[in-house]
């Protein structure tokens, strides 16, 4: 099995031992992403809204790094520190994807790194051809 890092300037650094995602084979694993500036690496807002289209910005930086983008989303893990927030997360998911949308999980969790209300990480398939 071959493990190929994926890096993009246009995405935070990784803060800490893991890689913005790592492809093997046409499968694509992106780690978690928190609304950070790439540049400042700080928080975007308090406000859940920027913080989930921070989110889907940075993922989609990574993703075209790797050679795909949020359409090849076959997985995506949602987590959030109030459940309350999850219909922001549908509603703009619908500016992100389009049908077929990818499967999907929602957790709520007590912290996440920073004091961000939302992390996202996916899973991606490109096509093999």
């Amino acid at each position: 099995m071959k493990k190929t890092v994926i890096y993009t300037a246009l995405a935070p650094a990784a803060i800490g031992t893991y890689s913005q995602a790592i492809k093997v084979d046409n499968t694509v694993y992106l780690s978690g992403q928190i609304p950070l500036l790439a540049d400042s690496m700080e928080l975007i807002s308090d406000q859940i809204q920027p913080q989930i289209e921070q989110v889907f910005k940075n993922l989609s930086a990574v993703a075209n790094a790797a050679g795909g983008g949020l359409h090849d989303v076959v997985k995506l893990n949602i987590y959030l520190t109030d459940m309350g927030d999850f219909a922001v997360v549908n509603e703009l998911m619908a500016h992100y994807f389009s049908a077929p949308y990818p499967a999907r999980a929602a957790v709520g969790v007590a912290h996440l790194p920073k004091g961000s209300r939302v992390e996202m990480d996916a899973v991606m398939v490109l096509d093999a051809t």
